[in-house]
């Protein structure tokens, strides 16, 4: 990665104005900023509120106002702020208002993720940008979406990725059996609205290239748990069958689990026959292929506890990537991988995955998950290492043709 390159990737002609702090939002602009967009990260004069979150760089010193390196970010901000350029406007003062607003009129989408009303009460809403610049994309992501689209009773309500994936009904379907449920590992409760959002913002581009009008893009975080959650939603729809926590295997498909090793955990999914053949003649047990109880799916789903115990007395004697050497290619396998396996894998350097940015003030690089979306024409991916608060203020708003101490400012 080399901050010298150019944005090349297929959105690396719009302009994003990125008020969003914390995870979902970031998240989403930063997958637009790795597609090429442009994005702008508008912060208060002491950042980001993620900037000061942990991990910290080698030699950082905490606060920030005390550190003995120039870098005044952790690792929760860089890895999803790459790409961005950032610029210090204190909206709660007008003349830094004004600023935003002739920034708005050069820019192709504003995204933010404050409550619902305090954009609004700043004078910088949904409303008042459109009559400015009305192609403007306006993308916005809050844990119960925003009554422009549709009431909720809990639109006023703060919300936080543990609350998103409780009430969506991620929680509820995840952890073990019979258990009260548990939140996924990873913050699925912001990281999936963020996607989302970039996904809508991309396509309300697209209608206002075609239409000329700009509109309002709203994802809510629960919203957007629940569609995750579509098996749920079926089970009772069809059948008034209330999941719950699923464990690690599946409720239809057998073997479709986690199975443990002398050094950790595999996955096997081999519910299909000609899987499942392949499976038994690798634990030398063929005589299971038309046993009664495993001779089909179906059986071994009703047979589950014979089926878990066959193979986890195969998968139990090896190691994690023996059995992944005995059915790699043959059967769907692979490995419970903890991050340092992930570095180590083969398949991440070959792909990219993992591309490093090199703090500031320090010379030490580090590595961040990258974008997993590829093209074979216009490349994306991690170009540009995480601002410091305000390191491009003078240069975009001179990019811009913005004179702070201009009260005009021409409107397209």
């Amino acid at each position: 990665m080399s901050d010298s390159v150019q944005r090349t990737g297929p959105l690396s002609d719009v302009l994003v104005l990125d008020l969003t702090q914390a995870l979902a939002g970031p998240y989403g602009t930063a997958l637009l900023a790795d597609l090429g967009a442009d994005v702008i990260k508008i912060e208060p004069p002491r950042g980001d509120m993620s900037r000061i979150m942990p991990p910290y760089p080698e030699n950082y010193a905490y606060p920030l106002d005390d550190k003995s390196t120039d870098c005044d970010y952790g690792g929760y901000f860089a890895s999803i702020n790459r790409n961005k350029r950032s610029v210090v406007l204190d909206l709660k003062e007008k003349s830094d208002r004004d600023v935003f607003l002739k920034m708005v009129d050069k820019a192709d989408a504003v995204v933010e993720n404050a409550r619902v009303g305090v954009m609004d009460r700043l004078g910088i809403g949904y409303e008042t940008l459109r009559e400015r610049n009305p192609k403007i994309v306006y993308a916005a992501v809050r844990g119960f979406g925003d009554p422009r689209t549709g009431e909720s009773p809990y639109a006023n309500w703060p919300a936080f990725d543990v609350v998103a994936q409780c009430m969506g009904g991620l929680a509820g379907i995840t952890g073990p059996q019979d258990g009260r449920g548990y939140p996924n590992g990873s913050s699925v409760g912001d990281i999936f609205p963020g996607t989302l959002m970039a996904l809508g913002l991309v396509s309300a581009l697209h209608s206002a290239q075609r239409t000329g009008r700009g509109q309002f893009v709203d994802v809510s975080m629960y919203d957007a748990v629940l569609s995750l959650c579509e098996t749920a939603i079926y089970n009772y729809s069809f059948s008034g069958k209330v999941l719950g926590p699923r464990g690690s295997g599946h409720p239809a498909l057998c073997p479709f689990d986690i199975y443990e090793t002398n050094d950790g955990g595999v996955a096997i999914a081999a519910p299909t026959d000609n899987h499942w053949t392949a499976l038994c003649d690798a634990m030398g047990r063929p005589e299971l292929v038309d046993d009664a109880r495993t001779s089909n799916n179906h059986q071994r789903s009703d047979n589950r506890e014979f089926v878990t115990e066959a193979v986890t007395e195969w998968t139990r004697t090896r190691s994690k990537g023996e059995v992944v050497e005995a059915l790699g290619g043959a059967v769907p396998v692979g490995p419970v991988n903890t991050a340092e396996d992930l570095f180590n894998d083969p398949h991440t350097a070959a792909r990219g995955i993992l591309p490093e940015i090199e703090l500031p003030g320090s010379g030490r690089r580090v590595a961040i998950a990258g974008t997993p979306i590829k093209f074979t024409d216009t490349e994306a991916g991690v170009y540009r290492r995480p601002p410091q608060v305000g390191e491009h203020t003078d240069e975009v708003l001179a990019e811009l043709g913005i004179d702070r101490d201009d009260d005009g400012g021409e409107r397209r």
